[in-house]
């Protein structure tokens, strides 16, 4: 269904705008199912984490995440089935993690000061981790999204050494963690995609 919805705006775009070849044609297509296939992902996330009780901490997962998703990037699968069940496990499993972990204040900033060390290693190698379907060739848009990478990852820790909320903290804390490995090669690797800036960039 999703497939057809994409294809037909598609087909419209390039109706109205006909110096678009195949290949724009396709990394359009391949947006457009990212943007259309998110509400359904969401709603089925939200569903699963109402029926085991964990709605609050996942949607709180939802907002407190998404900056630095949008702007770090990360891998993609290659079914909307598959999409789904990752998204599923990401959201759900951070608030399952953050509501039964109590950290003890030594270990959340021994975790803190890793994580951080981590993942400004990470973007500055990998971010904006891109696609082969949706690349980011554009320097200046790479050097701003690995900016503002930056800025997400570090104020987020921040608040989680201050915030008195032990589930909040930690999802924060796991929630970077998780979010970092999803851009590094290991894991680009093991999900079979490509970062879309080598595939493209020195074409």
């Amino acid at each position: 269904m999703i497939d057809k919805i994409c294809e037909f705006l598609t087909n419209k775009i390039r109706k109205e705008m006909p110096e678009i070849d195949d290949e724009k044609a396709e990394v359009i297509n391949y947006g457009l199912q990212n943007i259309i296939g998110e509400f359904p992902k969401i709603f089925i996330t939200l569903g699963v984490a109402l029926l085991f009780g964990i709605f609050d901490l996942t949607l709180y997962t939802f907002l407190i995440m998404t900056p630095y998703k949008a702007f770090s990037g990360g891998f993609h699968l290659k079914t909307h089935i598959g999409c789904i069940i990752c998204t599923t496990l990401f959201y759900c499993g951070i608030a399952v993690l953050s509501k039964y972990i109590v950290l003890e204040v030594i270990t959340k900033y021994i975790l803190i000061s890793l994580i951080w060390i981590f993942g400004i290693w990470m973007i500055k190698l990998y971010a904006p981790a891109d696609t082969e379907n949706v690349p980011i060739l554009r320097k200046k848009d790479r050097r701003k999204k690995q900016i503002l990478s930056y800025v997400a990852l570090t104020v987020g820790l921040i608040v989680a050494v201050f915030v008195p909320n032990n589930e909040i903290t930690n999802i924060l804390i796991f929630g970077n963690f998780i979010q970092t490995l999803c851009i590094t090669k290991f894991i680009y690797k093991i999900t079979n995609n490509k970062y879309g800036y080598e595939v493209y960039g020195n074409s």
